[in-house]
């Protein structure tokens, strides 16, 4: 691959439009993701006010409600006259300190409001006092604390958990107070608080004016302050990264997209293959402007939330972060458009990986404060990395070696077919992937080559089957287990066996039981080979959920067992791995409907070995 090459191409892809996108759309598409990523940190930080003037609320200037209504956009003040709430022009009536609802369901949504209203305006008065101990004379810190396992009698054996259980007893103890420092206590600043015992607040400390900054909206959820900032962790945060970071990248895919099936269907790829450049430098140069595209909006984006950020952040780990991401969508992108016969199609395709690829970013994510979960997104690195934590070289490379790597096994498929024979022919989408894997195919050796270049695939799609089942977890844990194994035996048997259906439809591989055998076997143990290198999960600890154990049995030495049983554990997957390859491969020699059958046999076989294990070990 030579840069010049690859630069001279890039350039021929921006000045010739390829993608089918005349300038006008392209400029009011570039506006549109530009404003978005301007408006991004705004949005994250601040949050969107539907429902300003949503309440109407007749209320006085003397009424000491006045100021506490006005500060609040979910109100309207409106003047305060009998008429107005029978008549229904208002939601709520103040006369003094006495609260009217009218007799509707929004009066009384209007009412809990108000009450929140006074809780937050006591904090912001409380805020304003020079003496901070007065005005917050409790607070509470939440740390967590690692969960130690039972001993045989059915305690607790770790030494700390006294103090951290005396510490949550304390925090308890505040929270159940009810009425903190502001309710009604006119020496810490109980403000409007203690003129009606309907709508009160709590007085201990809340987001003051009601705005957090973009570190508490990301974070979740305070874990620290007083009592009445202690807030459960809501994944508001993930929910916004995973829209403005992804959403640009939806727009980039389509013109992508475009761009390499209109190389096959207007035959103008033609002229490219005969040129004196490889598919390597053609791939490249076609990729590289829609790469640098995306990478300018995600910088944009990392550099708005970066300046209201919690200090420490400086949005370098954050990009680096997001390039596998971006990778990924577009490696997903040029495999779609490999494969499409029509636009039509090529739409669904682009669809289906914007909807899987966006669950893959922002599923884990929501987990945020379970790390071994949330990890699994790079989403969770640009999280950590915008509010200032630190973040481990183990944990980086867990989150984007993944998708790094699987963005180069699709590159790798769809480069099979960047080839005259391959790249004009209309065949359906089933056929094209059968023709990229087939495209890889030299001898029988091959079927370990490609079992090793799919475990990346396969690591992907199981950790996101892992997080689809940690919620299951929460509520059940055995059920959780199975469900993670089921998908990691369906995952990795068809993982080692499609690329073998390919090689007997294609007769790259002689249709032989012994030619099955061979290969079967050579398949399981490049599976078996490149799984250890899985082990890098490994790495984060073993703190890893039970659930995220059961995905990545390997072996028995971290179970406690016997050096010698440890062994066998280790190699025994090499023989499950041939076996189960073996079975699916047998199958496949013979016919489509033979590979289904063995391909469901090896998946029992595989999921019979799995629950052994598992209960075993257990």
């Amino acid at each position: 691959m030579r840069l010049r090459k690859v630069l001279r191409i890039g350039w021929w892809e921006v000045t010739k439009n390829a993608g089918g996108i005349d300038r006008r759309t392209a400029a009011v598409t570039i506006g549109a993701l530009v404003v978005l990523g301007a408006l991004a940190p705004l949005i994250a930080s601040q949050g969107v006010a539907l429902d300003a003037g949503l309440y109407r609320v007749g209320v006085d200037e003397s009424s000491p409600y006045h100021d506490v209504v006005e500060r609040d956009p979910t109100f309207a003040v409106k003047p305060p006259t009998r008429d107005g709430i029978s008549s229904g022009r208002v939601d709520l009536l103040i006369d003094g300190t006495v609260v009217t609802p009218t007799d509707s369901p929004k009066g009384s949504a209007a009412l809990t409001e108000l009450r929140s209203s006074v809780q937050a305006y006591n904090d912001w008065l409380m805020d304003q006092d020079d003496n901070q101990t007065a005005a917050y004379p409790v607070s509470v810190t939440l740390t967590s604390v690692e969960r130690r396992p039972l001993d045989s009698t059915g305690t607790d054996d770790g030494a700390s958990d006294g103090g951290a259980s005396g510490g949550d007893d304390t925090g308890g103890n505040s929270n159940a107070s009810g009425d903190a420092p502001g309710a009604g206590d006119g020496d810490t600043g109980g403000g409007t608080g203690g003129t009606d015992g309907d709508t009160t607040g709590s007085g201990g400390g809340g987001l003051a004016g009601g705005l957090g900054g973009l570190a508490g909206s990301l974070g979740g959820g305070s874990t620290t302050g007083s009592p009445s900032d202690i807030a459960p962790p809501f994944p508001f945060g993930s929910l916004v990264l995973a829209f403005v970071f992804v959403l640009p990248l939806n727009f980039i895919i389509q013109a992508y997209g475009s761009s390499i099936l209109s190389e096959r269907l207007k035959r103008r790829g033609e002229l490219m293959l005969v040129s004196p450049v490889t598919r390597g430098d053609i791939i490249a140069g076609k990729t590289l402007p829609y790469f640098l595209g995306a990478m300018a909006f995600e910088v944009l984006i990392t550099a708005g939330l970066v300046v209201f950020a919690t200090d420490g952040a400086n949005g370098v780990i954050s990009v680096l972060a997001v390039i596998p991401l971006v990778l990924l969508f577009l490696g997903a992108t040029f495999l779609a458009g490999m494969f499409a016969r029509s636009f039509k199609e090529l739409t669904f395709l682009t669809v289906t990986i914007t909807v899987g690829l966006t669950s893959y970013a922002f599923v884990p994510a929501i987990f945020t404060d379970v790390t071994p979960i949330a990890l699994i997104s790079p989403l969770t690195i640009v999280v950590r990395d915008i509010q200032g934590q630190a973040v481990g070289l183990m944990e980086f490379v867990f989150s984007t070696l993944p998708p790094l790597l699987t963005a180069a096994v699709l590159f790798g498929l769809g480069a099979g077919l960047y080839r005259e024979e391959d790249m004009f022919t209309q065949r359906p989408v089933p056929l094209k992937v059968l023709d990229s894997l087939s495209g890889r195919i030299k001898r029988r050796t091959s079927a370990a080559k490609l079992s090793i270049i799919l475990l990346p695939f396969v690591l992907v799609i199981e950790l996101v089957a892992v997080a689809m089942a940690y919620p299951i977890w929460l509520g059940a844990p055995e059920l959780a287990v199975v469900f993670v194994l089921v998908a990691v035996a369906v995952i990795e048997e068809v993982a080692k066996s499609l690329h073998l259906y390919a090689g007997f439809v294609h007769r790259k591989y002689e249709r032989t039981i012994l030619n099955a055998v061979i290969v079967g076997s050579l398949s399981g143990l490049g599976f078996f080979l490149a799984e250890k290198l899985g082990l890098i999960v490994q790495l984060l600890g073993t703190d890893l959920p039970a659930v995220q154990q059961a995905a990545f049995v390997t072996g028995g030495a971290e179970y406690g067992v016997s050096p010698l049983l440890a062994v066998g554990l280790l190699l025994a997957p090499l023989a499950l791995h041939a076996v189960t390859a073996t079975t699916s491969a047998i199958g496949a020699a013979r016919s489509r409907r033979g590979y289904a059958v063995g391909l469901l046999a090896a998946i029992v076989i595989h999921l019979a070995y799995n629950l052994t294990v598992v209960t075993f070990l257990a």
